[in-house]
């Protein structure tokens, strides 16, 4: 069988890194993007570039479609948080967030739409529990989760039959940072969450496991969204 290529959007860390490893564990061909600087010794194919970039963009999907011929998976994970008080959140921080973690994941399905329909591929995006419940001062943040997770659902009907699929991470520990007994037991899974539980989850929604699969959003917090939590 020819060999399967994905397209991973964040992949210099966290998430994006995982998931980009975790595809090229199970045998597929990867190109990797990011603003900041990939090891390509890695086996990745590194693209650096700024994904809100429209012509960028254009180019990657180009330059992919030359040199694999084929696009079988997207993962759209790029993105950021500017936590700042309404009041000071300016108009240009405010697009930039949008930008980089909405508008990127319309500008790569709308480039690489022909390649995955000839594949009929998938495309899996990363939303967040922040489009359900928010924290103050992450205004940008938490209305850009909430339009992917809408997009996901739109895109699902557009592109059929090219399937798409939402993952939304809780807590997810992506840099090994020191965590408390009370962090792991407040949720229900009894542990933070790791970045192999989103990787493992995209490798699914990817593969043809979950052929029947589409338009949907899957949650990965170990059961946070779902507790109640009353002050005491």
């Amino acid at each position: 069988m020819t060999q399967k290529t994905a397209l991973v959007t964040g992949a210099a860390k966290g998430i994006g890194a995982a998931i980009a490893h975790r595809l090229l564990q199970d045998g597929w061909r990867v190109t990797a993007i990011d603003k900041d600087p990939i090891d390509p010794a890695s086996g990745l194919t590194v693209e650096r570039a700024d994904v809100s970039d429209e012509q960028a963009v254009i180019g990657i999907v180009n330059r992919l479609a030359e040199r694999e011929g084929r696009l079988d998976g997207l993962v759209c994970n790029a993105g950021f948080m500017i936590r700042k008080k309404l009041a000071e959140l300016s108009l240009s921080e405010w697009r930039s967030v949008l930008d980089t973690n909405l508008t990127s994941i319309f500008l790569f399905a709308r480039a690489a739409e022909t390649l995955l329909r000839q594949s009929k591929g998938a495309i899996v995006t990363l939303g967040s529990t922040r489009a359900h419940m928010s924290e103050p001062d992450t205004e940008s943040y938490s209305a850009s989760k909430g339009g992917i997770m809408a997009l996901t659902h739109a895109l699902a009907m557009s592109l059929a039959p090219v399937r798409v699929n939402c993952i939304s991470p809780g807590w997810i520990d992506t840099q090994g940072q020191p965590l408390s007994t009370e962090d792991h037991a407040q949720h229900p899974a009894g542990r933070v969450g790791r970045v192999e539980d989103v990787a493992a989850m995209a490798a699914f929604l990817l593969g043809s496991e979950s052929g029947f699969v589409t338009g949907a959003e899957f949650f990965v917090d170990g059961g946070m969204t779902r507790k109640m939590i009353y002050a005491e």
